[in-house]
């Protein structure tokens, strides 16, 4: 999907609901929330979009194209969303942004909150679920995600070669496996607070002749690998950095169809 960026725009936003619940703040805040479904429809596939309630009373996410977020306090059964809120304004293609409208409508409608387990909905004045959520973990065991970039080990971060797909699978047994554009390669990674340790780090012995460049690619990911020492996920990112800080590998979550 091709973005192209216009400008950022302060806009104003108004939301009101209530919670059916009590207690829903706290439900609010512990997870990270992606639209499982909008006006009884599934989301388009490669446009997620995610709400985030922080504690110190801010929201924010993705609205499939561009990026939202506001503040909301919550009183009792009730939540309210502040009257200022920043929406990045960015060009996609047209059945994204249709979409990225009708979210933005939809939580304009919503005036009731259910929250159970691990799924969210909002509802309009007359009781329909105009947006359902479904709790994404913020753990690294079972996660699924992409590369978007990686140390190339020569002093910069570079962007995965257009037509290739380098993937990362955190496995719950300790065992990391993925694609590096060309092979299949495994490693074990333990974790230990935000600390991180992978390798070592084997692979198929597969050649792949194009696109030009795949084969360095694939070895540049995974020697990065070796270096990490700390791991941050934050919403649908995922970063691994050496203990310097300088980072190792950027990764999206790979969302599910």
């Amino acid at each position: 999907m091709t973005k192209v960026f216009v400008l950022i725009l302060l806009v104003p936003v108004i939301w009101s609901l209530a919670a059916c619940s009590s207690g829903s703040g706290e439900a609010l805040t512990a997870n990270l929330w992606m639209l499982s479904e909008l006006n009884g429809q599934p989301p388009l596939p490669d446009a997620a979009i995610t709400a985030e309630f922080s504690e110190d009373g801010k929201v924010s996410g993705t609205s499939g194209c561009n990026k939202y977020n506001t503040t909301y306090e919550v009183s009792g059964n009730k939540i309210t969303f502040g009257e200022q809120g920043a929406l990045t304004m960015m060009a996609c293609p047209d059945p994204v942004m249709e979409q990225e409208r009708a979210y933005l409508e939809a939580l304009a409608a919503a005036v009731t909150v259910e929250i159970s387990e691990d799924e969210l909905a909002l509802n309009d004045a007359n009781g329909n679920a105009v947006a359902r959520f479904d709790a994404v973990s913020q753990a690294l065991d079972g996660s699924s995600w992409e590369v978007i970039g990686y140390n190339n080990g020569k002093g910069g971060v570079v962007s995965v070669i257009i037509g290739t797909e380098i993937t990362a699978y955190f496995g719950e047994d300790g065992q990391l496996t993925g694609n590096a554009s060309c092979n299949n390669y495994f490693a074990s990674y333990e974790t230990e607070g935000d600390s991180i340790s992978i390798g070592p780090v084997g692979a198929t012995e597969m050649f792949c002749g194009e696109p030009e460049g795949v084969m360095e690619q694939e070895q540049q990911y995974l020697a990065a690998l070796g270096t990490a020492e700390t791991y941050k996920i934050t919403g649908l990112r995922l970063e691994l950095r050496t203990a310097e800080g300088s980072l190792v590998a950027d990764f999206q979550r790979a969302v599910q169809p």
